[in-house]
């Protein structure tokens, strides 16, 4: 990097604070905090809830299996994402919509103290919190990575760096924030992917290799098929159900997206919007990683440097800032993201558990503790970090698809579950039982039983064991031991119709968001 390129960063990281002063002017309580007070207009949802899916291990971790597998690094990410958003456009976002509309909460498992019990919630409170603060320092992990390629700063100046640029924005303007950010990222992101795409395409003439053409390089043998090495059929179908639940929710901020928009039909156009972006973009950003052998020859094992190799001899100064630019929007799109959904799950749902006082916080307290704890989430999950690429993480993308999506399943399925009518049976020892029992499941086929196995559990089945078991158990339980209570059944029934007249007796759920006093008293 030269002089210019630092200029494009600086001024980046400038425009992302000067956003998040303007956006502090929009909140004035706890639910413009958190849920921008249901005027988002769809289309920006939309974009939002697209670019809060990203992060640099595109860069990192899923460049280096583009580099060594080809074409499944599309086939087994986006593709299953976009197919699961567009099914959970229908399934989940309306639905979880009403959650505000309907039952006036700020966070998406506030709900859920009346459709199960108070222990179900704090089970799923809690354990969501744990796995988002790894999910993230995966990602500062990821950025620190690529900022190290390019300015040779260490791994932690580099999490320091860009975990407090993203507390800067997103502690001040909320949800506000996090999404006009991320629709300016979404243009940053458009451009640098352009130029990189362009790049290579010239680069592969310089050497006399044709767009199509390329695909019969002796070193891109293989490259074109769409499921290869671990990554075969059984992890192709276990990522489908894992990102329909994640991305529709399931890791909570996205679930914002969806709340934040007007109405349940807003909702739904958001999610088709996000839909068809997975579908296309990814392309756009993956043709120059699946090139890269024929340009650069990484020097880490898993090729996780690949892209940054690429970009670095490719582009020139300038619009190798801008890349750089690029890879920064995706982790603070996705990061600040996460920290507003947690500060949200804290401030609404643990700290009323744990202190009276906090169920006595003004609008005021309530925005000082919502921004306190989005600091607080973001400093823990910036020293979770540090450990990235230690023996007990590994690297980082053991972390992003082991760890989180073997992990997100248990969580995400009485939760998400919980919305539709069909599973209205299911009460809170069905959703306990999966829980518990998923996170058993991951424990044993990732630890004991892998250790065991010769050449360890297939990576398929490290992620689909647990899902599957959280599955059956909800499901089973649910039928076996029914808790469709009278209460229970009035809250889904809210949920599923905004017809006043078909669910009149509804509990006041998790005490509401009260827009003029930010309380939320907490009944058992």
């Amino acid at each position: 990097m030269n002089s210019l390129d630092w200029a494009v960063l600086i001024g980046y990281f400038g425009v992302m604070a000067a956003i998040g002063v303007w956006s502090h002017k929009q909140v004035g309580n706890v639910s413009d905090f958190f849920t921008a007070g249901g005027k988002m207009p769809w289309w920006l949802s939309g974009i939002s809830h697209h670019m809060s899916g990203y992060s640099a291990v595109l860069f990192t971790g899923y460049a280096g299996i583009a580099y060594t597998y080809g074409v499944t690094s599309f086939v087994t990410w986006s593709f299953p994402i976009a197919l699961g958003i567009a099914i959970g456009s229908k399934l989940f976002a309306p639905r979880i919509n009403r959650l505000r509309s309907r039952l006036h909460v700020a966070s998406p498992l506030e709900y859920l103290k009346n459709r199960y019990d108070l222990k179900t919630q704090q089970a799923l409170v809690w354990s969501g919190m744990l796995l988002k603060i790894v999910d993230v320092a995966a990602k500062w992990a990821a950025i620190a990575t690529l900022l190290s390629v390019f300015t040779g700063v260490t791994l932690n100046q580099g999490i320091l760096i860009t975990g407090a640029i993203t507390a800067v924005y997103c502690t001040i303007g909320g949800l506000w924030a996090d999404a006009l950010t991320e629709l300016g990222q979404f243009v940053i992101q458009l451009l640098a992917g352009i130029s990189m795409f362009v790049a290579v395409v010239l680069k592969l003439n310089d050497k006399n290799i044709g767009f199509f053409d390329a695909w019969n390089q002796p070193a891109l043998n293989g490259h074109g098929k769409g499921l290869v090495g671990p990554y075969g059929t059984v992890f192709l179908l276990a990522f489908l159900f894992i990102k329909l639940f994640e991305y529709n929710g399931g890791m909570l901020n996205q679930a914002q997206r969806y709340m934040a928009t007007g109405s349940p039909r807003e909702a739904e156009r958001s999610a088709r919007l996000s839909a068809v972006l997975w579908l296309v973009w990814p392309v756009v950003l993956f043709y120059p990683m699946w090139m890269s052998p024929l340009l650069v020859h990484a020097q880490k094992p898993d090729g996780s440097d690949s892209y940054g190799l690429m970009t670095e001899q490719l582009l020139p100064h300038g619009l190798l800032g801008l890349v750089i630019v690029g890879f920064f929007s995706h982790t603070m799109a996705m990061c600040s993201s996460d920290a507003n959904a947690i500060a949200a799950v804290f401030t609404r749902d643990a700290a009323p558990v744990l202190s009276r006082r906090a169920r006595e916080w003004g609008q005021r307290s309530g925005l000082i503790a919502a921004r306190v704890t989005t600091v607080v989430f973001l400093g823990l999950s910036m020293a979770v970090a540090t450990q990235v690429n230690s023996p007990t993480f590994k690297d980082i993308i053991t972390v992003v698809i082991k760890w989180v999506a073997g992990l997100m399943g248990p969580i995400a399925i009485p939760m998400m579950l919980g919305l539709l009518r069909p599973f209205r049976r299911s009460g809170p020892t069905a959703a306990l039982t999966s829980w518990s029992m998923g996170l058993l499941a991951f424990w044993l086929v990732n630890y004991p039983i892998n250790w065991n196995v010769k050449g360890g559990v297939p990576l398929e089945y490290q992620v689909s064991i647990p899902l599957a078991v959280s599955l059956l158990l909800y499901i089973l339980i649910g039928y076996l031991k029914p808790e469709d209570t009278p209460d229970r059944l009035a809250v889904i029934e809210r949920i599923n119709t905004d017809d006043d007249s078909t669910a009149a007796a509804v509990p006041v759920p998790a005490g509401g968001v009260d827009d003029t006093l930010g309380k939320t008293p907490v009944k058992d």
